[in-house]
């Protein structure tokens, strides 16, 4: 049975780049029947066109994607959807943006390039938190306060307040003569009482 070349193409709302991703599967002469195309996020791979697209490969058969991301929408699904394409399912992906992404100058070769893709990517992000972190600590230690700054107290908090405390209003009526929610009425009850009792 002769092996046939498949195309995917993902796009989300945001991502105008369809129009590239055609032309690069035309300059591969992708059959347009076996061009799949998804226009969703790649949050998880509930996708339609996707799914037909799994259905029809066989074994020997060639993938091509513009970029590595149209698979996913972080490396781990990426590598899991990898090799489901390359082991399970016995195809060839050939990335265009990334020629070492091409298992047909070997599996192994591009399977060590996704892993080191993937580890570099996880480092990053972790890299980032850890300079997230860093910062806020240094700020904090600089006595920088983070976030949006407090809103004041309505004018009419004190007298609420006590007459909620008391028992001569409920907290619904409360909420709504201090134009708060319960939630931060509540929060500032619990500062205020810390503060003046």
């Amino acid at each position: 049975m002769m092996s046939k070349t498949y195309g995917y193409i993902r796009v989300s709302s945001a991502d105008q780049n369809e129009a590239r991703q055609w032309i690069a599967m035309n300059g591969k002469a992708v059959p347009k029947q076996n061009i799949y195309l998804d226009k969703q996020s790649g949050k998880d791979f509930n996708r339609p066109q996707y799914k037909r697209m799994l259905k029809k490969l066989k074994s020997g058969d060639l993938l091509y994607i513009l970029s590595i991301d149209r698979l996913g929408r972080n490396y781990e699904e990426i590598q899991n959807q990898w090799r489901i394409l390359t082991k399970e399912i016995g195809i060839d992906i050939c990335v265009l943006d990334m020629s070492l992404l091409d298992t047909r100058n070997g599996k192994d070769i591009a399977d060590l390039v996704l892993q080191i893709l993937s580890f570099v990517a996880q480092s990053e992000r972790e890299n980032i938190k850890k300079r997230q972190a860093q910062g806020i600590a240094a700020a904090k230690a600089k006595g920088i306060r983070l976030g949006r700054p407090p809103k004041p107290l309505p004018e009419n908090y004190h007298q609420v307040y006590q007459r909620w405390k008391s028992g001569k209003i409920t907290g619904l009526e409360a909420v709504k003569q201090c134009g708060m929610t319960m939630s931060t009425f509540r929060y500032q009850a619990r500062i205020y009482e810390k503060v003046h009792l």
